[in-house]
C-alpha cells in the first residue's frame, strides 16, 4: 500500500516558528491547483500500488474551496487505484473551522481532520504569530467534534517562559475534550524565521532544552496514563486513531509528494522532492515537466533511515529485518554501537526488538544518530 501527500503552499499569515514553504499570497493559487493536477497525471506510473492514505499538508489546507478538492480528488480518482475507504486527511486551522466548511469537508469524502491549534495560551499563539486565538482553539475543537470523530490536534511545547503548569493546563484541556489523537512537537529554532532573529535580539529568551524535556516527560506521562498510545515519538493516539500516513512515514512505505517542496519515497532505494518555488514549480508543470531532484539511496543510508525512523516508533528496530535486509555486518555493527545506550538503560531489546526505553524517549534522535553507520558505502 502506498500514500499520496498534497502540499497546499499557502497561508494567511507566517507563523513565528514556521520554516516550511509558503507564500500569504494566494494570487497564484488557481494556477498552483492546476499545476497539482498536472502533476498527479504526469506521475500516475510511480506508484504500482494501491493508495490507502491520501494526506493534505501545508501550509493551510483548509483554505482550498471545493471547487479545488472536488478537482484534485477527481484527478486522483482518474489516474491511481484507491482503496475501497482510504484514510484521507486534511490538515486545518482553527480560524478556518466553521460548520460550512466541516460540511463541505466531509461531503468531499475527507474523514480525519489534523487541527493546528498548537496551544490553548494567547500569550503563546502571540508569541508564535498564528492567526486564531485561544477561542477560535476551543471553539473549533467543539465544531469539529460535531462532525468527526477521527481528529488530532497539534500542540508545541517548549515555548519560551512556558512553565511546566501551563503546558499541563494544554494538556488537560485537549484531554477534556477527550481528543482521540495529539501530535505534540518541541519548539525548534529553524534559521531564516522570525523567532530565530527574536532570539539573536534577545526580544525572546532562548528555547530551554531542559525545560523541554521536563514537558516531553509530563505528555508522556499523562497521556498513557489515560490510555493513549505513544506510536511515534511526536503521536499519541488511543487504539484505533493512529494516523496511517504518520505510520506509513515512520514503517518505509512508499509514498507520492505533490506540490512545491513535497518529498516522495518509492518505498526502497529513491527519494525525490519539488523545487520550493511555486511560479518556477507553476511553468514546469504548464510545460508538462517535473521540477523535480532526485537522489539515489546508499545501502548505508537506507540502513541510516531505518534506524531513525523505526527507532522512533513503538515496535522499534526489527533485529531479524536487519539481518535479512541489510545482513550481518550491519547487525554486528549496530549491536556494537548499541552497547553504551544499552548500559545506561536508554536502550532495550524485547523479542528481539531495539527500543528506546520510556526514561529515554527524548533523546531518540540523538541515541538514533549514534548507531548510524557513517562510513562512505554506495554497495
Amino acid at each position: 500500500m502506498a500514500s499520496i501527500y498534497i502540499h497546499i503552499p499557502f497561508c494567511k499569515q507566517a507563523c513565528h516558528y514556521c520554516d516550511f514553504h509558503f507564500s500569504t499570497s494566494l494570487k497564484y493559487k488557481d494556477q498552483l491547483i492546476k499545476a497539482i493536477g498536472q502533476e498527479l497525471i504526469l506521475r500516475q506510473e510511480e506508484l504500482n500500488q494501491p493508495v490507502e492514505n491520501i494526506y493534505f499538508g501545508g501550509g493551510t489546507p483548509s483554505l482550498l474551496s471545493a471547487q479545488d478538492l472536488d478537482f484534485i480528488f477527481n484527478t486522483i480518482y482518474k489516474h491511481f487505484k484507491v482503496v475501497k475507504n482510504p484514510e484521507i486527511t486534511l490538515e486545518a486551522n482553527p480560524d478556518d473551522i466553521t460548520q460550512a466548511l466541516l460540511k463541505t469537508l466531509k461531503q468531499q469524502g475527507i474523514n480525519r481532520l489534523s487541527l493546528g491549534v498548537q496551544s490553548f495560551f494567547e500569550q503563546d499563539l502571540k508569541l508564535m504569530n498564528r492567526a486564531h486565538n485561544a477561542i477560535e482553539a476551543k471553539t473549533s475543537i467543539k465544531l469539529v467534534k460535531d462532525f468527526f470523530d477521527n481528529y488530532s490536534i497539534d500542540l508545541i511545547y517548549g515555548m519560551p517562559d512556558m512553565d511546566v503548569s501551563r503546558w499541563k493546563t494544554n494538556l488537560q484541556t485537549a484531554l477534556d475534550f477527550d481528543v482521540p489523537h495529539l501530535s505534540c512537537y518541541a519548539l525548534t529554532v529553524e534559521p531564516n524565521t522570525a523567532l530565530k532573529r527574536f532570539i539573536e535580539k534577545e526580544i525572546v529568551p532562548p528555547v530551554d532544552d531542559e525545560q523541554a524535556a521536563a514537558h516531553f516527560d509530563e505528555l508522556y506521562q499523562i497521556l498513557t496514563s489515560c490510555g493513549y498510545q505513544h506510536y511515534e515519538f511526536s503521536n499519541f493516539g488511543k487504539p484505533g486513531y493512529f494516523s496511517q500516513n504518520n505510520l506509513a512515514y515512520w514503517t518505509g512505505k512508499a509514498y507520492l509528494g505533490i506540490g512545491p517542496s513535497a518529498h516522495s519515497y518509492n518505498g526502497k532505494n529513491i527519494r525525490q522532492w519539488n523545487i520550493k518555488n511555486n511560479i518556477k514549480y507553476i511553468k514546469a508543470l504548464q510545460r508538462d515537466e517535473l521540477p523535480i531532484t532526485s537522489e539515489h539511496l546508499s545501502k548505508t543510508d537506507r540502513y541510516n533511515e531505518y534506524i531513525m525512523t523505526r527507532l522512533r516508533t513503538q515496535p522499534g528496530v526489527d533485529l531479524d529485518e536487519i539481518q535479512s535486509v541489510f545482513g550481518q555486518n550491519y547487525l554486528d555493527y549496530l549491536m556494537l554501537q548499541a552497547q553504551f545506550h544499552l548500559k545506561e538503560f536508554n536502550l532495550e531489546v524485547l523479542e528481539n526488538k531495539l527500543k528506546i526505553t520510556p526514561k529515554a524517549k527524548f533523546l531518540s534522535d540523538g541515541i538514533a544518530a549514534d548507531l548510524f553507520k557513517i562510513e562512505f558505502d554506495n554497495s
